[in-house]
């Protein structure tokens, strides 16, 4: 099963795939278990700062165990990678799609970076991702102090031009937690007519954390300062999931809440530990939860029995 057959069969089907953001093998491995339990596909994301966090000979060994580990199907993919060389680095290092984020230089630039990925890329079998728009707020080396939706007109010269796998695009969704000053609203009618203009290429959907009230409050509870903390609504990304062409829906915030609530609240209640298993246990087992409830009751992603 590759992730072009996934992302085919979720436009048919209705759905779309979690792609949940990992820095060490403990969020790996939860949300690889949720998938397990769940006997769905699933995408495990690297940022470029965690690629460098981790270490190439790391990472690349913790994936070659979970490959042996999980009977699941599940893709590693490298998310806002900024040049080709990094894009060539995680293709190394067994990853199955990179991403290429070019959206910050003009469309023509954006154009020519994202065909010479494409072109590396292809050639190892590998998929490539790219963005067109920019999406306001701050998250690892991503930072943005305005919205930029992306033009229908140009998606689809970009998507001709460079032969990509897959889009990300801007419809008012934003990186961290603060996502919204006012009302949750994203635009749904330039969705509507990205789709139109490129109906057959899966769409991605970045900055798409719900940030639950439930999350902040605890952590707030347990001396945390997320103040303005606001996420996309989950009836919206079910939407989009179940109505659109969002085959992939990333979730980066989300589980950093999860890891902090977890080890904030067993350190609080077990002052005298020192054994980070034990919380790092618990933080497992939180991502695990949270990841479990994306994968079923927001993304409605299909088991793979269905395909």
């Amino acid at each position: 099963m590759t992730l072009q057959q996934v992302y085919k069969h979720a436009i048919k089907n209705n759905y779309a795939l979690g792609a949940f953001n990992f820095v060490n093998l403990e969020s790996l491995t939860a949300i690889l278990d949720a998938a397990q339990e769940l006997n769905t596909p699933v995408i495990v994301a690297v940022s470029e700062s965690a690629f460098k966090y981790m270490g190439f000979e790391f990472l690349k060994s913790i994936i070659q165990g979970a490959r042996k580990t999980y009977s699941i199907p599940f893709f590693v993919h490298l998310d806002h990678g900024k040049n080709l060389d990094i894009c060539q680095e995680a293709i190394e290092c067994g990853f199955d799609s990179v991403m290429i984020d070019a959206s910050s230089l003009p469309l023509e630039e954006n154009i020519k970076l994202t065909k010479q990925v494409v072109n590396f890329a292809h050639a190892k079998g590998v998929q490539v991702e790219a963005e067109l728009g920019k999406l306001k707020g701050v998250e690892d080396d991503i930072c943005s102090s305005e919205h930029l939706f992306t033009d229908p007109i140009e998606a689809k010269k970009f998507v001709e031009e460079t032969n990509v796998d897959s889009l990300a695009i801007a419809i008012g969704t934003s990186h961290g937690v603060n996502k919204f000053s006012g009302e949750a609203k994203i635009r749904t009618d330039i969705l509507t007519q990205i789709e139109n203009a490129i109906p057959s290429t899966p769409l991605v959907l970045h900055g798409a954390s719900s940030v639950p009230k439930e999350l902040t409050q605890k952590i707030n509870e347990l001396g945390g300062n997320l103040k303005n903390a606001k996420g996309v609504p989950e009836e919206i990304l079910t939407e989009v999931s179940t109505k659109h062409n969002i085959v992939k829906i990333n979730v980066d915030s989300d589980i950093r809440m999860a890891t902090t609530y977890a080890i904030r609240k067993y350190l609080t209640e077990n002052s005298s530990e020192i054994d980070a298993r034990k919380y790092l246990g618990e933080a497992k087992k939180e991502i695990t939860k949270l990841v479990k409830e994306k994968i079923l009751n927001v993304f409605k992603t299909k088991e793979i029995n269905n395909f």
